[in-house]
């Protein structure tokens, strides 16, 4: 028996040899499925850059050229790239006034969101008052609420009041629909903070602003961050609320270029830089913060 334990115990050249084999080939079909992996996503990005960059060539081609030939001539005629289009865009005043009206929605609809969504988010985390998770629910609540559903008696309301038609009606309008999620998302974001921060920063003598303004705010980048791409993203790239609540001089440029396709069909030279334009600055945003973006998003995925 003791022959036979030590049979089994002993590693023999064969098993060592299999091992080292068995090794080698692991190490071999996890290089080959790594690389693949990358190479797939490469061809993903890829395709996903392929819309973009077709409308970027063809906002630098003549309407003439566009009119023949695809974007992808270009590589063989580079002679047919031209800024005339974004000449012509930047006289067009109901784009230029539209981009205009564009960032007047946006910027403060985004900056609202934020700043009174960390509000409230902090008040129902970390603030005791009657009722506060009853609250919490009713807030949460609105988050199943079409915005489909709210745009006929609004736009009644706001036509009563004067806000029909207006910039700052657009606003309140993204505001309102963008508030539920913003205090959902950072509610739950700043609850993870360590109870033992807040109450030591309390016994410095910090107030609830100072606590909110000094502790929990950059505590909370990154969920901020997350929440101001989301609401800037959906505020610039909506169409519905603003197709409804504005009028020709409140347009913002997704309506404006949907006016342009209605009533010039061939208008390529002008909506092809515009909607260029009106595509890349939210993707500027977006990589510009996406490493904060990344962060919010997978904050509280892992303990």
């Amino acid at each position: 028996m003791t022959a036979t334990a030590g049979r089994i115990g002993k590693v023999t050249p064969t098993d060592t040899a299999v091992r080292a084999r068995q090794s080698w080939a692991a190490r071999i079909t996890g290089r080959l499925s790594g690389g693949l992996v990358r190479f797939f996503l490469l061809l993903v990005g890829l395709f996903w850059l392929v819309p973009t960059i077709g409308l970027l060539i063809s906002s630098l081609r003549a309407p003439e050229d566009m009119s023949v030939s695809g974007w992808w001539q270009v590589f063989a005629k580079p002679s047919q790239l031209t800024f005339d289009s974004y000449q012509k865009l930047l006289e067009n005043g109901d784009i230029t006034s539209s981009l205009v009206n564009t960032v007047l929605i946006t910027v403060p609809a985004t900056i609202l969101v934020v700043v009174i969504g960390s509000l409230a988010g902090y008040a129902f985390a970390w603030m005791e008052f009657p009722g506060r998770d009853w609250w919490f629910l009713g807030v949460v609540s609105l988050l199943v609420v079409p915005v489909q559903v709210a745009l006929i008696p609004i736009a009644e309301l706001f036509g009563k009041i004067g806000l029909f038609g207006t910039i700052l009606g657009v606003i309140l309008f993204h505001v309102g629909f963008g508030l539920p999620f913003a205090v959902f998302l950072l509610r739950n974001f700043f609850a993870e903070i360590p109870r033992e921060l807040l109450e030591a920063a309390r016994l410095d003598g910090a107030g609830e602003l100072r606590l909110f303004t000094r502790v929990v705010m950059p505590l909370g980048g990154p969920a901020i961050a997350s929440l101001g791409i989301f609401q800037f993203l959906w505020v610039w790239n909506d169409m519905l609320v603003a197709l409804v609540f504005t009028k020709s001089g409140s347009q913002p440029i997704t309506v404006a270029l949907q006016t342009q396709v209605r009533q010039f069909g061939n208008n390529i030279d002008v909506l092809a830089p515009g909607a260029f334009i009106s595509m890349v600055i939210p993707l500027a945003v977006f990589f510009a913060f996406q490493r904060q973006f990344v962060t919010g998003v997978m904050a509280g995925a892992v303990k």
